[in-house]
């Protein structure tokens, strides 16, 4: 290892992420403070529990808002410690002792390699479940759901069976005027009405209430009702959920089987599962994009400091996220594939961090 990293590649990375750190240090005390100040009268007048405002809330509030400001804090520690090293001039004597500008940015992608796993690791495996904990918080505490119900739902839940619920109560777990189609081809083999189901969590069953079941065996037609009868059908309360941001708090393997389930269902949410799927993925990557982009920027001494730099790096940074929800809201109402989406901010500051390597100073 030694061979390949350098004593000024170690000083390079150790600026590099304790500056990072630092900087997240900083973002977290400022964001906190803030939501505290806001959020304080709710915490109040619900009696939030302090354990839980500590160990759910906030346990789940700062990885979500770290991780969605990632490439801003990337993004600005990078551009303050190479241009505070550029403002010394520390980084001149290195490319006057014939070292290459792509060899001097190795030390640079190796932290952001670093970052980029961590990133990734955070995205398929702990924000997820922090941010179950910030949401089941604040659909208790802080802002609870008036109606907690959902309308009008149709699913096709496998290939021959279509389901069809007027109103689902998400609290009490039922819903009223369902509707069960089988078909066989384009032809409608069973029909069943009832005034209720109910998920009968004890049994991971549906209880189904005051039903009536038309079977159509080509010209003849039976029809049969009852009281109540339990059944097995390949959906569950939390398809009927209507709070924001559930697929956010879903792990990634059940965000996966929920695509796969939507294929065949239809409910209209397949853009949201594979935008947030994707973003998972790729988001990370915005670590090697803006530390090109921050490294080139930033490493050449300009008249007045630090200054000028780290401002158009934060203008950078922030135009940057703002790309990022452009283009989610172009997936979502535009129709623009989700995966184009994701890749569509990284592409394009991509480039421009190539063209300011390319005139970054040799």
């Amino acid at each position: 290892m030694n061979r390949f990293i350098k004593i000024i590649d170690w000083y390079i990375i150790k600026k590099y992420l304790g500056t990072f750190l630092f900087t997240c240090a900083i973002f977290t005390v400022v964001i906190v403070i803030f939501d505290v100040s806001e959020k304080l009268d709710d915490f109040l007048k619900r009696n939030a529990p302090l354990s839980e405002i500590i160990f759910e809330y906030y346990a789940g509030f700062v990885p979500f808002y770290l991780n969605f400001l990632w490439p801003l804090i990337n993004f600005i520690a990078v551009i303050f410690f190479t241009a505070k090293m550029a403002d010394q001039t520390e980084i001149v004597p290195i490319l006057s002792g014939g070292v290459s500008f792509k060899r001097f940015l190795w030390p640079y992608f190796l932290s952001s390699f670093i970052l980029f796993s961590i990133s990734l690791f955070a995205n398929l495996l702990v924000i997820p479940h922090t941010n179950k904990l910030m949401i089941r918080f604040e659909n208790i505490y802080i802002k609870p759901a008036n109606n907690e119900s959902k309308s009008e739902t149709h699913m096709q839940i496998d290939k021959n069976t279509l389901v069809f619920i007027k109103n689902f109560d998400n609290v009490q777990k039922v819903g009223y005027t369902f509707i069960l189609e089988k078909f066989k081809g384009d032809e409608l083999v069973e029909k069943m009405m009832a005034d209720r189901i109910v998920w009968d969590s004890v049994k991971s069953k549906w209880s189904i209430e005051n039903y009536t079941v038309r079977e159509i065996k080509g010209l003849k037609e039976t029809m049969t009702s009852g009281l109540k009868k339990d059944t097995t059908l390949d959906m569950r309360p939390v398809d009927f959920v209507v709070y924001d941001n559930i697929y956010s708090a879903m792990a990634t393997s059940e965000l996966d089987n929920r695509i796969e389930k939507e294929k065949i269902r239809g409910t209209g949410v397949m853009q949201l599962l594979q935008l947030e799927k994707y973003k998972r993925y790729v988001n990370p990557l915005a670590a090697f994009v803006l530390t090109l982009m921050g490294v080139s920027l930033s490493s050449r001494k300009v008249r007045g400091g630090i200054g000028l730099p780290l401002g158009i790096g934060i203008f950078l940074s922030f135009t940057y996220i703002l790309f990022i929800q452009f283009s989610t809201m172009f997936s979502l109402k535009g129709g623009l594939p989700p995966l184009v989406a994701v890749f569509i901010p990284n592409i394009l500051f991509g480039a421009l961090g190539v063209y300011l390597m390319i005139k970054a100073p040799k």
